[in-house]
């Protein structure tokens, strides 16, 4: 079968949707979809229906790096008339937000799952083929569970029509999405890479189970931690898979070399932009840095009580920028006369103007930023799910049910990487387990529901007060309450 390059047809889709032409891709284009079943048969019928499809969920970086805020390892503070933004950030961070006020966010995140629901459910009323059926109706799960864990009780859509549509419960999508992903497993491909690098195959399914399984407790009040086992045991078994023995590797320029990643979206500075968290991040005057074509936003940095969780001989701390920036040169950088220098302690959310307010705060690294890039994207892949996530879920779910032995087995995999002591049965608790997951896998954007897993969401940190317990789901936006009179507003807004 001729191979299908994701990574070029995203591209091209996202192109194409701003009116640009795509020149290397030689399938043929298809306009019109037929209303018979016969459509989805060929390798060219197939790149036209998934590319335009994968291409929403290539926006997963761009909605998850805003809902991260809402965490303890991320912060955007105001700095000068930077950042300010209407209180945007602070109340994200501080857990203030409310339906009408932050309706934009809201009603961005709800319209990012669901126009993606409906744009897979107008292609799986053309397909026949089942391994193809099979994979959209894995996608279209994808997308419930996502608007099932940040809004609770939302929509099944499973087929087109209706102006009006039911809510259904937290627990009733939870099992819509847990019975898409069963039927369809069986006829998903297990191959990995190559054509099925950053689509939904047998172990990006594993994943999602895996994922909702760990949640259970939380979306049904039944925990299934045996089950995670069950899922994640599929994906470290199949052989498919290892640790990249470089962590940073997985997050590297070229990172679908990778043998860790079992789903990535994939990004281009040129075919497919949107990775752009290095201008997030960076200071103005680290456009010096990496020779970069525009200059940095200079916003997100890690919480101060975040950064300082990694022990200094903790590889994975080499995520976090501190101290003395430098021009390509190797020339000290100063800024509004002062030295550009980083540093982890952040005074206050509202910093004054000047150097005072622009360099407090660590910024992420973790994503190796692109050196010679006259473009604000950049090519790295952003990995949604991983090998080394995979791991501690399944050691937290043996260390629920008492199997404290396997649990460390597994969290020492990683540690050994990170060249950091293993724990003992009597060290590994489930505090050090959640503050392990937060050093592994920070601004990987699985913070939130850890946080609310652990009963650690709604506490008080650093420029944040305790919220109440329902903030743990955000409110269903105000624009689709007001377009449809089924929807009834979550607890607490």
């Amino acid at each position: 079968m001729k191979r299908i390059n994701l990574k070029v047809l995203i591209g091209c889709s996202a192109l194409l949707l701003t009116g640009q032409a795509c020149t290397d891709l030689s399938e043929t284009t298809y306009d019109v979809l037929p209303t018979s079943g016969t459509f989805g048969s060929t390798a060219a019928q197939k790149a036209a229906l998934i590319g335009p499809l994968y291409n929403g969920l290539g926006n997963y970086f761009d909605q998850f790096n805003v809902i991260n805020t809402t965490t303890d390892e991320q912060i955007v503070p105001t700095r000068g008339g930077d950042w300010g933004d209407g209180g945007n950030w602070q109340r994200l961070y501080q857990h203030t937000w409310g339906p009408v006020t932050d309706n934009g966010n809201f009603n961005g995140w709800w319209s990012w799952c669901y126009n993606n629901i409906t744009a897979i459910n107008q292609q799986l009323g053309t397909v026949t083929d089942p391994a193809l059926k099979a994979e959209l109706r894995t996608l279209r799960a994808f997308f419930h569970y996502q608007a099932m864990d940040l809004f609770g009780n939302v929509i099944i859509s499973d087929k087109l029509g209706g102006t009006s549509p039911a809510q259904s419960t937290r627990a009733q999508v939870y099992a819509f999405v847990e019975k898409e992903l069963l039927e369809a497993y069986p006829n998903l491909s297990d191959k990995v890479g190559g054509e099925f690098y950053g689509r939904m195959n047998k172990p990006a399914a594993d994943m999602m189970l895996a994922k909702l399984y760990l949640n259970a407790q939380v979306y049904t009040g039944t925990p299934q931690w045996a089950k995670v086992i069950e899922r994640t045991d599929n994906i470290t078994k199949s052989g498919k898979f290892s640790l990249n023995g470089d962590f940073f590797a997985n997050f590297s320029l070229q990172n679908q070399a990778s043998p860790e990643i079992i789903l990535a979206t994939p990004f281009s500075s040129t075919k497919r932009g949107g990775m752009n968290i290095q201008m997030r991040t960076l200071h103005y005057a680290n456009q010096l840095t990496y020779n970069l074509g525009s200059s940095p936003w200079n916003g997100y940095a890690t919480v101060t009580e975040f950064y300082n969780s990694f022990d200094d001989k903790d590889v994975r701390k080499k995520m976090w920028i501190v101290g003395q920036q430098f021009a390509a040169d190797g020339k000290a950088i100063v800024a509004d006369g002062a030295s550009v220098i980083f540093t982890p302690e952040i005074p206050s959310f509202v910093m004054p103007a000047g150097p005072a307010g622009a360099l407090p705060g660590a910024r992420s690294q973790k994503y190796e930023i692109q050196r010679n890039n006259a473009f604000n994207d950049m090519d790295n892949d952003f990995v949604i799910y991983r090998l080394g996530d995979a791991i501690l879920m399944r050691a937290e779910a043996n260390l629920r049910l008492g199997n404290a032995g396997a649990a460390v087995t597994d969290v020492n995999l990683l540690r050994t990487r990170a060249a950091m002591p293993a724990y003992t049965a009597a060290t590994l608790t489930l505090n050090e387990m959640l503050a392990e997951r937060g050093r592994e896998l920070a601004w990987e954007y699985h913070r939130r529901q850890d946080l609310i897993r652990f009963g650690q969401y709604t506490k008080a940190w650093r420029f944040k007060t305790a919220s109440a317990q329902t903030r743990t789901i955000f409110p269903i936006p105000n624009d689709q309450i007001v377009l449809n009179p089924n929807l009834k507003q979550n607890p607490g807004y």
